[in-house]
């Protein structure tokens, strides 16, 4: 596999999870949102939005080979570090199943990002 294979295959991935975190934030935001317990997860719903936003810009980085998808990566790992710390902290399942794909996506953008360098 050549260098730009390899790259290319590491930000497929990526682009696929910043999709799949993108769904994960996306859900858990609606379940804090509906649940008897709003009030006290506005922090894990905030940083929830934060991180579906910049999955999806990041992933259209990635996608139009932008010349500043290296960094926004970096920022996207940044949200994602940030939503799956506070997620953690709950034991809902969609609060774990979020902070899961926060951890692979902040992952695959540190990949990527590094891959860049």
């Amino acid at each position: 596999m050549t260098t730009a294979q390899s790259h290319q295959s590491l930000v497929e991935t990526c682009i696929e999870a910043c999709f799949n975190c993108l769904r994960d934030c996306e859900n858990c935001a609606d379940a804090c949102l509906n649940s008897n317990m709003v009030q006290m997860m506005t922090q894990c719903i905030k940083l929830c939005q934060d991180c579906t936003d910049t999955c999806a810009l990041c992933a259209r980085f990635m996608s139009r080979n932008s010349a500043l998808h290296a960094q926004m990566c970096e920022i996207c790992a940044e949200a994602c570090d940030r939503c799956a710390s506070e997620c953690g902290k709950h034991d809902n399942d969609h609060c774990k199943r979020c902070a899961a794909s926060c951890r692979r996506c902040a992952d695959s953008c540190r990949q990527v990002a590094t891959a860049m360098a």
